[in-house]
């Protein structure tokens, strides 16, 4: 590379806007096209957020990959229609009916494909996007090679050109979003029992494939106006990150639906705004990056299904197994090595160790955290449980046990193969599981007074 090259990538700079531009950006007061964008972005993700959010659960998503593709053949064909008869076909008004219309052709040859040949779902997504994406690269060239003028950025319609919006372009984008918001208010009901357990909805009556094809024609909808704005190779993010982000935030429907069209409006305006006050930076992409954002934040942070939740749950979990597995172990070598009907007496450390087959740290570590949590005190001759640590072993015994004796009673496992499973079970067993297991036993015959002496009447020690 010469010195000049070098000098020019080096003299790239990026012009940070100040703290004014940024608020008058953001309460939309930086002028006209800037707050047609920013509107117009915003109802779009809102939007696309909501429908997309029922694709996920239908588990459509590569369809809106799918459609957002076969609308390109419809945007050259429709140019070429208008255009023959000598009218202005660069529109919006025009080339979005076309684009529909090869959308709703594009999904209709993908069902058919699944449905009457042997093709999977996602092998017919695949033959018709790619075969549809290139009659639309086709068409787009012979446009391009014509002399009537009036082509030109026509092919912005692929990677989108959200700071050419018009007044006219806004209103359609904000007319559609309403409408659509409207919608599956007015058919949240309908929607929601097509998307999980359609076979119940068709059993109990519902119009299952109307159902379905109003859901997907809103997905045609959101996808076709979206093309203006971030392009039909972007919009399928529009559809599907911000479903997927709300997705870790809730289990309730109405609720990962509010989400989703939240986060997708809130991905539209903090895009356009970052790309309104980075002028070198298109308004497409950087959208689609900051839905991008908001997954990635969502993902981690999320309380409910997030990573870092998940993953202090997961330990919390590990930590109280091994703790429940401490006082078992301790209670099972009071019983075979002290013959202590109390359980008053004191365990060696190399006891705990040697039935558990773990190390000194494994030791460490478990003995430590029963100590911080009163359950274990440590002396000269080992550790001794505390009344409530008595108590909380006795209940992971008897748990384990119990456990083990319906294994054996009515799943019919051997005796020698039961203690691995016990040993996940006996931490979920909560008391009203515990007493419809002791009444089952009973019936069977096996009586909760079958179990050792010093695991049936735990609630019988002291506080």
């Amino acid at each position: 590379m010469s010195a000049a090259g070098a000098q020019s990538i080096t003299d790239v700079s990026v012009e940070w806007p100040s703290a004014g531009e940024l608020w008058r950006t953001l309460t939309l007061q930086a002028g006209y096209n800037t707050t047609l964008v920013l509107v117009g972005a915003t109802l779009l993700g809102i939007a696309a957020g909501v429908i997309g959010a029922f694709a996920l659960l239908r588990k459509r998503a590569l369809m809106g990959d799918a459609l957002a593709h076969c609308t390109l053949p419809g945007i050259g064909a429709a140019f070429l229609g208008v255009s023959a008869f000598g009218m202005v076909g660069k529109s919006l008004l025009v080339l979005l009916p076309g684009a529909a219309v090869t959308g709703v052709l594009g999904i209709l040859a993908v069902q058919a494909l699944a449905r009457h040949t042997r093709l999977r779902d996602d092998a017919a997504i695949a033959v018709v996007l790619s075969t549809f994406f290139g009659a639309g690269i086709v068409l787009m060239s012979a446009i391009q090679s014509l002399s009537i003028g009036t082509q030109g950025g026509l092919d912005t319609f692929i990677y989108g050109q959200t700071a050419a919006m018009s007044a006219t372009d806004a209103t359609v984008i904000a007319s559609a979003a309403l409408a659509t918001i409207l919608a599956v208010t007015l058919l949240l009901k309908e929607f929601a029992i097509v998307c999980f357990d359609e076979e119940f909805a068709a059993v109990q009556g519902w119009p299952v494939h109307r159902i379905d094809l109003l859901m997907m024609s809103l997905v045609v909808a959101v996808t076709v106006i979206g093309l203006q704005a971030v392009g039909l190779i972007l919009i399928v993010a529009m559809l599907i990150i911000p479903p997927a982000a709300a997705r870790f935030w809730s289990d309730r429907l109405w609720v990962v639906v509010a989400l989703a069209g939240a986060l997708g409006g809130l991905s539209g305006y903090a895009g356009a705004s970052a790309s309104a006050l980075l002028p070198r930076m298109p308004a497409g992409a950087v959208i689609v990056l900051t839905a991008g954002v908001v997954f990635a934040v969502s993902m981690l942070a999320a309380p409910r299904h997030g990573l870092i939740g998940e993953g202090f749950r997961l330990a919390r979990l590990r930590l109280v197994i091994t703790r429940d597995h401490l006082l078992r172990s301790m209670h099972e070598a009071l019983e075979l090595e002290v013959g202590d009907p109390s359980l008053a007496g004191a365990i060696p450390g190399e006891a705990i160790a040697r039935r558990r087959r773990r190390g000194r740290m494994w030791l460490g570590v478990t003995t430590g955290m029963a100590r911080l949590a009163g359950l274990l005190e440590r002396t000269p001759e080992g550790f001794v449980l505390t009344a409530r640590g008595r108590r909380e072993a006795i209940r992971v015994t008897r748990s384990h046990r119990l456990w083990e004796q319906y294994l054996i009673t009515y799943a019919d496992v051997a005796p020698s193969h039961v203690d691995f499973s016990a040993d996940y079970a006996e931490h979920a067993l909560s008391p009203e599981i515990t007493r419809e297991l002791e009444a089952a036993l009973a019936r069977r015959g096996r009586s909760p007074e079958s179990l050792p002496d010093h695991t049936r009447h735990a609630a019988d020690l002291p506080e």
